[in-house]
């Protein structure tokens, strides 16, 4: 229930945390962010609310936009790159590849040509929903995806994710109407990039075998 309280009153949390600590609100921030995109057991921490009331909070004088800007996309792209190389290096060894009856030839080609094809604009989109942003990046090291296009893709990501976020919380976040309902806005920005996550997953199900 604490988990939950901080996800829909981070505002409230970080303000509070500003006015006690300073300065030391933009470690935490880059701690969260860097956790959420960097661990593949943290899918849970607030990343999308987060960033948006960080950009409310730039636009009332609280925060430095570009500094929470700069630190929160270093933290994005490094959790990103931290999630690949972990996927990348244990995945083998968890697998044992061939001599492990947990290893699946067919179906790792099948996931290393999928990255190889459209890992790009599933690391980007990846970005904008819960949970598949933690678990997207550790698969693809796992299914050895190719780490410079994963980095070009990690990097362009990062930026629409977190500057895009953070911009419409600064020009938006203060709205009296948005303020009221933050709660509701933030329980969207979890539970609709979710349905749409599970929607395609049913689809691909569901879709005859050509």
């Amino acid at each position: 229930m604490t988990l939950i309280d901080f996800i829909l009153h981070v505002d409230k949390h970080l303000e509070v945390f500003v006015q006690t600590y300073g300065a030391w609100v933009y470690a935490l921030l880059f701690l969260i962010i860097f956790v959420e995109t960097g661990l593949v057991v943290m899918p849970f921490l607030p990343g999308d609310s987060l960033l948006f009331v960080v950009g409310a909070m730039c636009g009332v004088g609280l925060l430095s936009y570009p500094l929470a800007v700069g630190l929160l996309l270093t933290a994005a792209i490094l959790g990103d790159q931290t999630n690949y190389t972990i996927g990348r290096y244990f995945g083998p060894k968890v697998f044992g590849w061939e001599n492990s009856r947990w290893f699946n030839k067919r179906a790792f080609d099948q996931a290393h040509a999928f990255y190889e094809k459209y890992g790009g604009i599933t690391i980007v989109a990846a970005r904008f929903m819960p949970f598949l942003r933690t678990f997207a990046p550790f698969v693809a090291g796992v299914a050895q995806m190719t780490r410079g296009r994963f980095t070009f893709f990690n990097a362009v990501g990062a930026v629409l994710w977190v500057v895009g976020i953070i911009t419409v919380g600064y020009f938006f976040g203060n709205i009296p109407w948005v303020q009221l309902h933050l709660d509701k806005i933030i329980w969207a920005m979890i539970l609709v990039p979710g349905l749409f996550v599970l929607v395609g997953a049913w689809r691909a199900r569901t879709r005859p075998v050509t």
